[in-house]
């Protein structure tokens, strides 16, 4: 067991200075998806909002909001952790050294919101998304069992043992500077991202918008990645995963 006096802690100012931002801006990415969902919710028969809902920037902007709202919270433990040991290694600055690494994390973040809202633009085009937009059934069990796979991938398996061990991440992958909090930042994204992909493609089959699920997904997250059994409750999700999808492809859900 590691000795946790071996773990650098960061002192109180900058300590508070992340977490307030880390919960500011989570705070704000769920207060506007709320409330976007609560526009969308009053104007169902407004043709003029269902082709504005049916934009592709607008769809990247709600896409990128939602990834900030889930993902922001569980990166919390790797930025405190790198702002402690930066520092212990007498940078005054430690807590501004955690803006880089925190805007290469969403870089990453960015760019595969990117790729959901061209997936849902294509999917509304083509009519392929139900006015709940959620895919059909027999695609929605095709999903549910692609992702649970996914979860019991080792490559699933291999990101979520780095995103769970912050000092591991950082001691292998350190770099100074600014340019090097960026990289690293971007580094722990991509693993970030490997971990948690998939669990979000699950919004193409319950709906997109659909705010309980992606509640839901959120808690998932900061389990498997904070959680004590973390790595089980991973496994055990992607079992139920693929017992839902045989049931929905099925038609029996």
């Amino acid at each position: 067991m590691r000795n946790a006096s071996l773990v650098p802690t960061l002192s109180p100012l900058p300590r508070f200075l992340v977490v307030a931002g880390v919960a500011g801006i989570t705070a704000v990415a769920w207060f506007y998806l709320v409330a976007i969902d609560r526009s969308m919710s009053q104007s169902m028969g407004d043709m003029t909002m269902t082709s504005m809902n049916s934009d592709l920037s607008v769809i990247f902007a709600v896409w990128t909001v939602m990834m900030i709202g889930m993902m922001v919270g569980s990166a919390a433990p790797t930025l405190l952790l790198f702002g402690a040991t930066r520092d212990g290694r007498g940078d005054r600055r430690a807590s501004w050294a955690v803006l880089p690494f925190g805007l290469g994390y969403l870089i990453v973040w960015v760019g595969f919101s990117a790729d959901a809202a061209l997936a849902e633009w294509w999917l509304r085009q083509t009519g392929m998304l139900s006015p709940a937009l959620a895919v059909s059934q027999p695609l929605a069990g095709v999903i549910f069992i692609a992702v649970g796979a996914y979860q019991l991938s080792p490559l699933k398996s291999s990101c979520l043992r780095l995103c769970r061990s912050p000092l591991g991440f950082l001691m292998a992958h350190w770099r100074d500077g600014i340019g090097g909090a960026l990289r690293m930042g971007l580094d722990h994204g991509w693993y970030c991202l490997g971990c948690c992909w998939a669990l979000m493609c699950v919004l193409f089959a319950v709906g997109t918008m659909n705010l309980a699920w992606v509640a839901g997904l959120s808690v998932l997250v900061l389990v498997e990645k904070i959680g004590p059994a973390g790595t089980l409750v991973a496994r055990a999700v992607g079992v139920v995963m693929i017992v839902a999808g045989v049931l929905f492809a099925a038609g029996l859900m």
